[in-house]
């Protein structure tokens, strides 16, 4: 009873954001396609949840991860506020919110097929579990990038915003990287309270 009121808790805060994001968006086109993800995940999750359960750490992580594209959403990730300020207090070149997007893009995912894979046992704990979820979260970039490249080819400059580039040709490089970094990092500081998640 105490997970599902948690569980609850996490899924009305984030229709309550969702609802919020959707009140004068910068821009509605690259709203719908950056919360897009997160309505398609949130609702996979609602109709396996009663045959599959995922632990509290992994449905906090993918609250944090949908609330990330809600707020990309809103805003656009080229121009979120908080790190409009960041750039202007550090001087840095761009509005870093989309490396986080991408950073999370690799470590939610990570925590999420970590669990889908030991607890159906596809792969025993150790150095192929690691490879492989690597490898996946990497997979899920690259193809990420690839719906990026589609959407601008198909809607021309409607796309800008989503895409997120800021003038950067490395942009799609650095996105993938990002993601790298947030699976490596995600199994390497969590691979034992995630395990105990497990167990209990």
């Amino acid at each position: 009873m105490k997970d599902k009121n948690f569980h609850l808790f996490l899924l009305l805060s984030l229709i309550g954001i969702l609802i919020w994001s959707f009140i004068n968006p910068k821009d509605l086109f690259t709203w719908f396609l950056e919360v897009f993800p997160a309505v398609i995940g949130v609702s996979i999750l609602i109709f396996i949840y009663p045959k599959f359960r995922f632990t509290n750490l992994v449905y906090f992580l993918i609250w944090i991860h949908a609330i990330i594209l809600i707020i990309g959403g809103h805003y656009t990730y080229a121009e979120m506020p908080l790190f409009n300020h960041f750039k202007d207090i550090f001087n840095l070149s761009r509005n870093y919110y989309d490396r986080l997007g991408h950073f999370a893009q690799g470590f939610i995912p990570a925590m999420i097929m970590r669990e889908i894979l030991l607890r159906n046992k596809v792969v025993k704990r150790g150095k192929w579990l690691f490879f492989i979820i690597v490898s996946i979260c990497l997979a899920l970039s690259a193809a990420y990038e690839l719906l990026e490249f589609a959407v601008a080819r198909l809607t021309g400059t409607a796309a800008e915003a989503f895409l997120g580039t800021q003038g950067d040709i490395w942009d799609t490089q650095w996105d993938m990287l990002f993601a790298l970094w947030g699976a490596n990092t995600a199994l390497l500081t969590l691979r034992k309270y995630h395990d105990y998640s497990l167990k209990e």
